[in-house]
């Protein structure tokens, strides 16, 4: 299944609330789960509680209107 495949924008989006949590600033390659590795790993080198959010966090589809709000929270903190 090759549901990241030419996608444009990914993510991490939180299990509980699908909030966006963070945009994965790569071009996505590979197979689905050297994807899904390769955003995680990324997230994973971003900051000290980046191994507890990522228990709680699946890689995902992001939409123009999901970046344009994620955009605006990130400006606000």
């Amino acid at each position: 299944m090759n549901k990241f495949n030419g996608v444009s924008r990914l993510g991490l989006r939180d299990k509980t609330t699908k909030k966006v949590i963070a945009v994965y600033p790569k071009k996505a390659e590979g197979t689905d789960a050297e994807i899904e590795r390769s955003v995680k790993d990324w997230y994973y080198t971003t900051s000290c509680s980046a191994e507890e959010i990522l228990l709680n966090a699946y890689v995902d589809k992001i939409s123009e209107e999901e970046l344009n709000e994620y955009e605006r929270r990130m400006k606000e903190t």
